[in-house]
Formats: C-alpha cells, structure tokens, sequence
C-alpha cells in the first residue's frame, strides 16, 4: 500500500490514507473538537499562524489544523492520484461543449 502525501502548506505534508474527513472549522460542533483535542494533546496545528480554514480528522483522533480550504486539498490528491481538477458538474458542462 502507498501513501498519499499532500502538501497542505508552509512545508507540512499529510499522510492523506491516515484520514478520516475534512471540514470546514466555521461551526460551533467543530470549535468544540478543536478545543477538546487541545486540551487532550491532540492537536496538531499546520496553519503557521494564518487562519484556520480546514480541520482535518486523522483515524489516530488527532485533529490538523490547515491553512488551505478543503477544496484544495482534496483538489491535491486528486491531481498526485492522476484524476481531474474539475468537479463533476464542471465535466458535464465540457462534455455538453
């Protein structure tokens, strides 16, 4: 089996077959899970001081915080995994053209 490594920013690789989701940090669930991991130790914060714009959940329990959005990093994998950028609405549209 292969790693999927993704760059997420400022250097930071992510080991993409260790994780569980990716979600956006702007609801109060997600807060909640960020401060919970923190006081666990389980946080591990990737953003190098920028604004947290997603939050990565690892099957460890370990919570990364990422300065890139979701959308880009799952666009990362798709592209080292060979695949398109385009999302499946954007391949109807140029099939249609």
């Amino acid at each position: 089996m292969t790693a999927d490594l993704v760059h997420v920013g400022f250097g930071n690789i992510l080991a993409m077959s260790r994780v569980i989701a990716i979600a956006s940090p702007n609801s109060a669930p997600t807060k909640r899970t960020i401060q919970e991991a923190r006081g666990k130790g389980l946080l591990i914060d990737m953003t190098n001081g920028r604004r947290t714009k997603a939050v990565i959940f690892a099957d460890s329990g370990h919570i990364v915080l990422a300065a890139l959005a979701p959308e880009t990093i799952t666009g990362r994998l798709t592209l080292s995994r060979g695949g398109s950028l385009l999302r499946p609405e954007q391949i109807d549209e140029k099939i249609r053209l």
